[in-house]
């Protein structure tokens, strides 16, 4: 979704564009009429990376769903309705996040899809400067966020001792969310 995004375009097949008017990405395979679906699948949660290295994969792994990548869901690949945006916390993830709501804002998206919110992986420890914490209330008022700790166990691929709690805390709201859209 930012400039940073690659994506690689066959001929004859629709790819998705950025909010820059670039490709985002391209649809995996084409299964034919027969194997085509119209809508996105109501159940699950769709993680979208708004930049390369956002940790959408890492949720994944540790909360379930889908790992959508850097573009919106496809119907015809049966993916989640319900998303949630991943992005770091320097300059670059923070812009690449307001780029990817302002696409939702402006309906270039597909239709049903849902956001359900922000989520923001601090790119190092320590506290933020002012110039991102007033970055991160703008996006506040646009979509709930959920801000994750650094945790440095992930970077080098380990599990850490204890979950932080924000963690837990999010665990609890994508599970809450999930359960309420498989109910009638």
């Amino acid at each position: 979704m930012g400039s940073g995004s690659v994506a690689f375009r066959a001929s004859g097949v629709p790819v998705a564009r950025s909010t820059l008017d670039e490709p985002i990405g391209l649809r995996a395979y084409d299964s034919g009429p027969a194997g085509r679906r119209d809508a996105l699948a109501d159940d699950g949660i769709g993680w979208i990376g708004a930049h390369g290295g956002a940790g959408a994969s890492t949720l994944t792994r540790l909360l379930g769903g889908t790992d959508i990548g850097c573009r919106w869901p496809d119907p015809a690949l049966a993916e989640p309705a319900q998303v949630m945006v991943v992005g770091r916390t320097n300059l670059d993830g923070l812009r690449a996040v307001s780029r990817a709501l302002n696409a939702l804002r402006e309906g270039r998206h597909p239709a049903g899809m849902r956001l359900v919110g922000v989520v923001l992986i601090a790119d190092a420890p320590g506290r933020l400067p002012p110039t991102l914490l007033s970055r991160i209330r703008l996006l506040r008022s646009i979509a709930p966020v959920h801000r994750l700790p650094w945790v440095p166990s992930y970077r080098v691929g380990e599990e850490p001792k204890h979950l932080p709690r924000q963690l837990a805390r999010l665990s609890t709201v994508v599970g809450a969310y999930a359960e309420r859209r498989r109910r009638p």
